[in-house]
């Protein structure tokens, strides 16, 4: 079994757990909730000042674009930013969807349980 050796693939499998953190949250038997240090650091992030920083908060937002309604929508003005020959310019409607994506990625849930009698 290639690959297993040093143990470092041993490290990622997980069985029978009784908890653990999926996307962000805490997901046990019992209940869903949001990893509270995943938020607050999130909560904290400062409005972007420059491309690189717009690609990173993008970089990091687009892992959940998926759970967010109308995600590249909303981040339409954050991706003009990245237009060559564009002078970065940080606008309102830029602040607008910043902030925007922010409360959606902090809302409850991004994930939810399945429902199974469907």
């Amino acid at each position: 079994m290639r690959g297993y050796e040093s143990g470092s693939q041993l490290e990622k499998c997980h069985f029978m757990v009784k908890e653990g953190i999926v996307l962000g949250h805490k997901v046990s038997q019992k209940e869903l909730e949001i990893d509270k240090e995943k938020i607050e650091f999130i909560k904290k992030l400062p409005p972007p000042i420059s491309v690189k920083g717009v690609r990173s908060f993008l970089g990091r937002a687009g892992f959940y674009r998926r759970f967010v309604k109308d995600f590249s929508k909303i981040a339409h003005p954050l991706c003009k930013l990245f237009e060559k020959e564009v002078k970065f310019h940080f606008d309102d409607a830029c602040m607008i969807a910043f902030k925007c994506l922010k409360e959606k990625l902090v809302s409850t849930p991004i994930i939810a349980y399945p429902n199974w009698s469907v």
